[in-house]
């Protein structure tokens, strides 16, 4: 579960959103290789041998916040029990460590439980409903919905302002691209400073 890439440079000092050149690496989406995928704005989940996993991030200790970036590996919160690495190290200049954790019992899985009514296959997917991240896809009742499971016609070759355009006409919160190789890369419409979510008479 690694972090997805974006396709383009962001703004970090001014305005955060992306600019007309492309993260090395992603060029293989501009030539159209990969299969775009509508990205839901949920929480992620794992499906393995019929158990369901939710996603835990460790995070860096408040002395190693203090301390500044980048972090050590040593200066992350102790990993709850249970928890297991999605990858074997932390991102030491974001502070993240994810990492999955068994959906147990108790209330704060209660919306995991819901959704997960039936057998799924192994995978990983994104939890939305009433309850998860605002609801801002609308939805009447929690879902897992698998990841890569719904097309967007993306075209074969790409640019900036194609995607952009692309981009303007999406009812989700953005594409994940996906190539037969595996690799992926995403954009979101917050990228391009497009609104989202989306208000109620455009959805």
């Amino acid at each position: 579960m690694k972090k997805i890439p974006s396709v383009f440079k962001r703004d970090y000092e001014g305005t955060r959103r992306v600019y007309d050149e492309v993260v090395p690496g992603c060029e293989w989406v501009l030539r159209g290789e990969g299969e775009g995928t509508a990205k839901w704005d949920g929480t992620c989940c794992m499906v393995r041998d019929g158990a369901l996993y939710k996603r835990r991030d460790r995070k860096p200790t408040k002395a190693a916040r203090k301390a500044g970036k980048p972090y050590s590996v040593d200066g992350f919160r102790p990993a709850p029990e249970g928890w297991e690495a999605a990858e074997e190290e932390p991102n030491l200049h974001t502070g993240h460590w994810p990492g999955w954790m068994p959906v147990g019992e108790g209330p704060d899985d209660r919306w995991h439980r819901e959704a997960f009514v039936e057998p799924l296959p192994d995978g990983t997917y994104e939890l939305c409903g009433p309850r998860v991240n605002g609801n801002r896809h609308g939805l009447n009742k929690h879902l897992l919905i698998r990841h890569g499971e719904e097309v967007v016609a993306t075209g074969s070759l790409l640019a900036f302002v194609s995607i952009w355009r692309l981009l303007s006409g999406l009812r989700h919160e953005g594409i994940v691209w996906r190539h037969p190789d595996g690799r992926m890369a995403k954009i979101k419409r917050a990228d391009f400073g497009l609104p989202w979510p989306l208000e109620a008479s455009d959805a």
